[in-house]
């Protein structure tokens, strides 16, 4: 039986829609078909060795056990596949609304990444897939063609987070690499909080799937939380508003925090500071781009300095 669709779900799915599509335009002109490619050539059949054929093609095992030469034959592969990873946890849910500023929390600004990115996808004639997970697999849409699909992926993303669920990465990661075979464009959307143990499971998992697959790491966080500030794109202390009752939404844990001390602002930023390190050095060694989308402003922009990096690297090689 089909799930009932809730109304506010609708209308977020409907407001990200809005959003995605009129950011779309600028992803595309900013690269997404010249960085994301084809996967090259693929073996398509063995044929017979005809006048003109390259010796360098002929297929020695088959010549050898036909008694005759014959070649392989490849085509050119040019559509992509485009998967979301799509954290869904309890840490997702948070949000900080400052004063005067608009700010999406952080699942609405994933489900926008996703939204956009699939847009793009599907004016490429690309397919685009989503695996949502917290704990576990959630749910997982099989990549797929079309306007349509793209809708369906926004109204899945638009799902909101699990209440007190902990984070999974390395099954998320186990898991797409035995459902997605072929070569595809992997996007891990995440908090990405503790995840950057080099020894720990999701570490290897997510060399593992690089080997595979060109994955990309989308970390998406509050700027109260770790994030960049939409503003200075930099990692910014906590506001000064005294004491904070804060809790770990995924395990429950409360700590109080002394925002009115300068000493204890600047500790939870270096730590913020280190984390992001640490797990921006676990991807560089994994061959893994990282990709920080904010929580307020346009989520295109970030992607297609994404994407002009990546282009003006490739050229470069």
């Amino acid at each position: 039986m089909a799930r009932p669709i809730d109304a506010e779900l609708l209308a977020e799915a409907r407001r990200i829609q809005v959003r995605a599509d009129r950011m779309v335009t600028d992803v595309m002109s900013g690269g997404y078909s010249s960085v994301f490619r084809g996967s090259g050539i693929e073996f398509d059949e063995v044929r017979e060795f005809a006048e003109g054929d390259e010796l360098r093609a002929v297929d020695w095992n088959v010549t050898a056990r036909v008694g005759r030469p014959f070649v392989k034959k490849f085509v050119e592969e040019r559509e992509l596949t485009v998967l979301f990873l799509l954290d869904v946890s309890a840490s997702m849910r948070f949000g900080s609304r400052p004063e005067n500023r608009e700010r999406r929390t952080v699942a609405q600004s994933a489900a926008l990444f996703v939204g956009c990115v699939a847009f793009a996808a599907a004016r490429n004639n690309d397919k685009a897939g989503l695996i949502r997970f917290g704990g576990g697999i959630e749910q997982y849409v099989p990549a797929k063609k079309g306007r349509n699909h793209v809708l369906r992926l926004i109204r899945e993303a638009c799902e909101p987070p699990l209440a007190t669920v902990r984070t999974d990465l390395a099954q998320a990661l186990d898991y797409a690499g035995r459902v997605q075979r072929r070569h595809a464009i992997v996007f891990v959307v995440s908090d990405f909080f503790g995840a950057g143990d080099p020894e720990s499971t999701f570490g290897k998992q997510l060399r593992l799937v690089a080997q595979r697959h060109d994955a990309i790491a989308v970390r998406v966080r509050d700027p109260f939380a770790g994030g960049l500030d939409p503003v200075s794109g930099e990692v910014v202390e906590l506001p000064r508003v005294g004491l904070l009752n804060v809790a770990d939404p995924e395990t429950g844990k409360l700590v109080e925090v002394d925002t009115s001390s300068s000493a204890v602002r600047r500790a939870v930023r270096q730590r913020w500071l280190d984390e992001r390190a640490e797990f921006d050095v676990l991807c560089r060694r994994s061959g893994v781009d990282v990709l920080d989308v904010p929580t307020a402003g346009s989520v295109a922009d970030p992607l297609v300095r994404f994407f002009r990096m990546r282009e003006l690297r490739g050229s470069k090689r």
